[in-house]
């Protein structure tokens, strides 16, 4: 971290050795990503606004109020989610753990992807942007770049195992496949919160839950001691994950913010993947890949919407939902958009604390 030469070399506690604790360079990494949101927010959001006369386009078979209440509205707004991030990590962040650099360089590249979809979408003015093949085999690849340097580090067979959740001595080394696993775990979280991205604050608040939730996991797993006495695997120099975890529920807060009803910026494309996928390559370095699927159970929820949906009309010509993903089909019914946010919300939480039970803290 940046602020390493601050600390000295004796043992003895001095205020200074404050920057040696995990806990403490996470709150401050916290404090920094929502420091930078508030100063930076309203310069970028203006800057988007300039470039973006007519705003994100609006999909023209969405609910019909997005038409009147959306039109204008930038997008892009990961770009503020990301700089705080970012910054926050490498401020307070050990820049000589491996999980860390592996960690920003995937939620660069996802949102990388998700600038140039953005890109698209603006520059055709259309809710259509990079091609879904193109995306995805983009995000394929990243993923597994990443799962590879995850084994790598974390060393097989821990590298290579699936842990079950609530099972404390089950580990399941599954050598190289893992690879495939640990891709569709991060692509499959990208895509999630891009699907859940489409009401004013929805998706981010979740996100925040998540990226909190896995704060404390990373920080236990990482504990010799705390990991022992959870029965948790433990992964050495994962606590420091919780400074990212940390600078990313700063970044959420900060950027809710400007994205709460009604939003001044949507984080798009730029934002959603780079959340997802930095939630999907933390839980892989975790070894809670599965424990991800219940405090990211809204973001689920929403994708198998999208899936039977589809399935559904295919084979037989009907569709379950009004509209998919699952917050267009309440909107259909009617419910307003504050209350269909601040449900799913609710809905966020409840799943979180039944991810954290997993952890059966004592």
């Amino acid at each position: 971290m940046l602020f390493q030469f601050l600390v000295p070399l004796s043992d003895q506690f001095t205020p200074l050795n404050l920057f040696r604790y995990i806990t403490f360079r996470s709150g401050g990494a916290v404090v920094t990503a929502l420091f930078i949101s508030f100063i930076a927010g309203p310069a970028i959001i203006e800057w988007l606004k300039s470039k973006q006369a007519e705003g994100q386009p609006i999909r023209i078979d969405g609910p019909e109020g997005h038409l009147l209440r959306k039109k204008g509205t930038p997008t892009m707004g990961g770009f503020l989610i990301l700089l705080a991030i970012i910054v926050s990590t490498l401020l307070w962040a050990d820049l000589a753990n491996p999980y860390v650099w592996v960690t920003l360089l995937v939620t660069l590249g996802f949102g990388g992807i998700g600038f140039f979809d953005d890109y698209k979408k603006l520059t055709r003015r259309s809710s259509s942007g990079l091609s879904s093949r193109g995306k995805l085999a983009a995000q394929i690849a990243l993923s597994a770049a990443a799962s590879v340097a995850v084994i790598w580090v974390t060393h097989m067979p821990l590298g290579s195992s699936l842990a079950v959740p609530f099972f404390k001595s089950v580990l399941i080394d599954i050598g190289w496949f893992y690879v495939a696993v640990a891709v569709v775990v991060i692509t499959g979280a990208s895509n999630a919160v891009n699907l859940t991205d489409g009401l004013d604050g929805l998706a981010i608040v979740p996100a925040m839950i998540a990226a909190g939730c896995f704060a404390l996991i990373a920080y236990l797993t990482g504990n010799a001691v705390f990991a022992s006495y959870l029965q948790i695997n433990h992964v050495p120099g994962a606590g420091e994950l919780s400074v990212f975890c940390g600078a990313m529920v700063g970044a959420a807060l900060g950027f809710l913010w400007f994205n709460a009803p009604p939003a001044m910026v949507f984080m798009g494309d730029t934002g959603s993947l780079s959340i997802g996928g930095a939630l999907g390559v933390i839980s892989v370095i975790t070894k809670h890949e599965l424990v991800l699927a219940i405090i990211g159970g809204l973001f689920v929820l929403e994708t198998v919407s999208v899936i039977v949906q589809v399935a559904s009309f295919k084979l037989t010509g009907k569709r379950v939902f009004r509209m998919a993903p699952l917050h267009h089909h309440f909107e259909k019914k009617g419910w307003q958009e504050p209350t269909i946010v601040i449900r799913f919300w609710i809905i966020a939480s409840i799943l979180a604390i039944a991810g954290l039970a997993t952890l059966k803290l004592r």
